[in-house]
């Protein structure tokens, strides 16, 4: 996730963000060989080797997070309804995390908070087919034909989903629990597919990434995550090199 350098150097304890600029200006910073004085210039201190007179900056410790979001906070860093953000709720967290992935305001359940680029993009990319699954309470009770619809892939967007994972949990008279495995994050996708078919979302909670699961960690509450931990994400195998990261 690129950052302007100057915030980037004063967050591993260079300087001052002020004091920062004129390092930059005095071309004493370097991103990946190549010397910058241009004040606007990005990176990313978690992909890209940034020196100050040629020493590498100490790289930011890597924070996981897996929070169980509630309903009612935004999963962006602002929002200018002034609406509570999910990074609200990370009380005793120092770092600037950001989500991976979305989760619509009014949708509740596991969300995964990191200032590590790598890992968010790899959990996000469509190639890595990172499964996430859902709970939905959804009116009425969908028939298997509307259900083997999801499974093939329904257009959205102009688009065909990918095949989805289904199955029923619960059944009342006038409303079903369903649960939907996915592995894409096209916006508000799970309450578009369940209303394409004719049963539109009532309540809706994401209960894990891949293996990773919500547990019994209580809504609004989060916990730091472990190699295991994100292991499980993956299958098992994840497909970069973690450091630092403990077991």
């Amino acid at each position: 996730m690129e950052e302007r350098l100057q915030k980037i150097l004063a967050r591993a304890g260079i300087s001052s963000r002020r004091r920062a600029e004129e390092y930059i200006r005095q071309g004493r910073i370097a991103v990946n060989g190549r010397t910058v004085t241009e004040l606007g210039t990005k990176a990313d201190p978690a992909a890209d080797r940034i020196t100050f007179d040629g020493k590498p900056i100490a790289a930011e410790e890597k924070i996981y997070i897996l929070l169980n979001k509630p309903t009612g906070y935004v999963t962006t860093l602002s929002d200018p309804q002034g609406r509570p953000k999910v990074t609200d709720l990370l009380v005793d967290v120092p770092q600037r995390l950001f989500p991976v992935g979305r989760l619509d305001y009014d949708t509740e359940g596991a969300l995964l908070l990191t200032n590590d680029g790598a890992l968010g993009n790899r959990i996000i990319h469509p190639s890595c087919e990172v499964n996430k699954t859902y709970v939905a309470t959804v009116a009425g009770r969908p028939e298997e034909a509307q259900i083997r619809q999801l499974e093939k892939g329904i257009i959205l967007d102009g688009q065909k989903t990918w095949p989805a994972r289904i199955r029923i949990l619960a059944a009342k008279k006038n409303e079903t629990t369903v649960e939907l495995v996915i592995h894409e994050g096209k916006k508000r996708q799970v309450r578009r597919m369940l209303a394409a078919i004719g049963h539109p979302v009532k309540a809706l909670k994401r209960t894990a990434y891949g293996g990773l699961k919500l547990e019994n960690l209580p809504i609004g509450s989060y916990r730091h995550l472990t190699l295991k931990d994100l292991k499980k994400i993956f299958s098992g195998k994840i497909p970069f090199t973690f450091k630092k990261i403990p077991d």
